[in-house]
């Protein structure tokens, strides 16, 4: 038994051993392995590092290289830069030199001339003396006699000119003064924008139903022709329906024919003795209606203590017209024209009111009355109490008479602004082409005329004269002759510009 145990422990002993010796020579070998493996990985590592060094030095080379190709260009381009701007410096160098050889050649020159000048001034001097010494002994004169007759040509031609100085100045006063006249009536208008009522020489009256014109008729045409005596106007009774047109050139007379008619169509009751009940009854009306018209128109522009009888013939011109404008509206305009242009100048503004407001009063008179209705309105505003001021602007308003005052000018110059802007007065189309014709036939009829042209809705004139028939100087008498014509031969509202053009062409061709 014990030497089995023995046995036992001596095989476990050797067992250890055995076992001992084979785990050191297997870690032996791993040790082997292991050092091969490293030094494996150290060659691969080296190899690897060199190829990474190569890659480094090429890649350091290529940039090398185009670094160097790229300076090199720079390097190129900056010396061409350079021998252009070389190029350049030589020749501003020889133009240099040129010039100042040129410079060299005109100094040399002009010493020469100043010699000559001086040499002539020498001689000049000589021939003054012997010529003063000639014309003594011709004209029998000391030199203080031919100084104070120079004196005295030199104090004619000195007058001479301060004349053409004058003249000079007065002209330019006189387009100075246009252009600020110019700038007050542009501000005029547009500081002052007027409504117009547009009236006509028929009066429409419409019906409510067509019966009502044979009441109208009345038997055997009786209530019309009382209709007719009573209020001085035609009834016009024709095919168009429901419609009655009273037709007649007294606008007064119209409105109270109108007033009328409606009043007798809505009552109903139609036969002579009720039309003239009803006549004198809306003629009474209509007088109250024009004197507070008249009142009102006073009230409107601030002026007073104007004659009652100005007051009713300022109403009246509520119904009456000039060229489809109505007349107590282009008296307002007027009178707030000259009040802004008054105002510009400096001027007394409540005149200025007075003169616009009135300067059309001769046209509420019918024709009884002779003469221009500048005219007869001075003589109106001076029958009423008004200031020679006020009248002689009244009356010179369209150069019947002279222009005496600023105030006169103002009233003309507003007169023409309200009349002939564009939209204040109407025409017919026939009268409108008869004057647009009658213009170009006036400026044709003249010699050298070429064409002629009106335009700006016949407000202005363009005339082509040829330039082998007129010189330049005629041309200013051709607009005024023209101009001339147009006054004495045509009928215009506002102002007609003639403009006289004279061209002048030079051809040639290059072959």
């Amino acid at each position: 038994m014990l030497n089995y145990v023995i046995i036992g422990l001596i095989v476990f002993f050797l067992g250890i051993a055995l076992g001992w010796l084979v785990h050191r020579f297997e870690f032996k070998g791993r040790a082997i392995r292991a050092r091969e493996q490293v030094h494996s990985i150290i060659k691969q590592a080296k190899e690897e590092a060199r190829s990474i060094r190569r890659e480094a030095t090429l890649q350091a080379k290529d940039k090398f290289y185009r670094m160097k190709s790229e300076f090199e260009a720079e390097v190129k381009e900056k010396r061409k830069d350079l021998q252009r701007l070389e190029n350049r410096l030589i020749q501003k160098e020889e133009q240099l030199d040129s010039k100042i050889s040129v410079l060299e050649k005109n100094e040399q020159a002009l010493a020469t001339r100043e010699k000559e000048i001086q040499q002539k001034e020498i001689n000049y001097d000589q021939l003054i003396s012997k010529q003063r010494e000639m014309l003594e002994k011709i004209s029998n004169m000391t030199s203080e006699e031919a100084k104070e007759l120079l004196l005295k040509q030199i104090e004619q031609e000195a007058k001479h000119e301060a004349a053409k100085l004058i003249k000079k100045i007065e002209q330019e006063a006189q387009e100075q003064a246009a252009r600020k006249a110019k700038e007050i009536l542009a501000l005029a208008i547009n500081r002052y924008a007027g409504e117009y009522v547009t009236e006509k020489t028929v009066s429409v009256v419409s019906l409510p139903n067509e019966e009502m014109k044979g009441r109208i008729i009345g038997r055997e045409g009786r209530n019309i022709r009382a209709i007719e005596a009573a209020t001085g106007i035609d009834i016009i009774i024709d095919d168009t329906p429901e419609v009655v047109i009273l037709s007649g050139f007294n606008p007064v007379r119209r409105e109270v024919a109108r007033l009328s008619l409606e009043r007798l169509i809505t009552d109903g009751r139609i036969h002579p003795a009720r039309i003239e009940e009803v006549v004198n009854k809306v003629t009474q009306e209509l007088e109250n209606s024009i004197q507070e018209a008249g009142e009102q128109a006073c009230f409107d522009v601030g002026v007073h203590g104007i004659h009652q009888e100005l007051v009713k013939l300022l109403g009246k011109l509520k119904y009456r017209t000039s060229y489809a404008q109505n007349v107590l509206q282009h008296s307002l305009e007027v009178a707030f024209l000259c009040a802004i242009m008054a105002e510009e100048l400096g001027l007394d503004l409540n005149q200025a009111k007075r003169a616009g407001l009135l300067h059309d009063i001769g046209k509420a008179v019918d024709h009884k009355v002779e003469g221009s209705h500048a005219l007869i309105g001075a003589d109106l505003a001076r029958k009423y109490g008004e200031s020679e001021e006020i009248t002689h602007a009244i009356g010179a308003h369209h150069e019947d008479i002279p222009f005496e005052s600023v105030l006169a000018i103002l009233v003309s110059a507003a007169d023409t602004l309200s009349g002939a802007r564009p939209g204040a007065r109407r025409e017919t189309l026939e009268t409108y082409i008869k004057r647009l014709e009658g213009l170009e036939e006036i400026a044709q009829s003249f010699s050298g005329v070429n064409k002629a042209y009106a335009i700006q809705a016949g407000r202005e004139l363009r005339v082509i004269v040829e330039s082998d028939a007129l010189a330049d100087e005629q041309t200013m008498l051709l607009a005024r002759d023209v101009a001339k014509r147009i006054e004495s031969e045509l009928t215009y509202p506002g102002q007609i510009k003639v403009i006289v053009i004279r061209e002048k062409r030079a051809i040639a061709y290059a072959k």
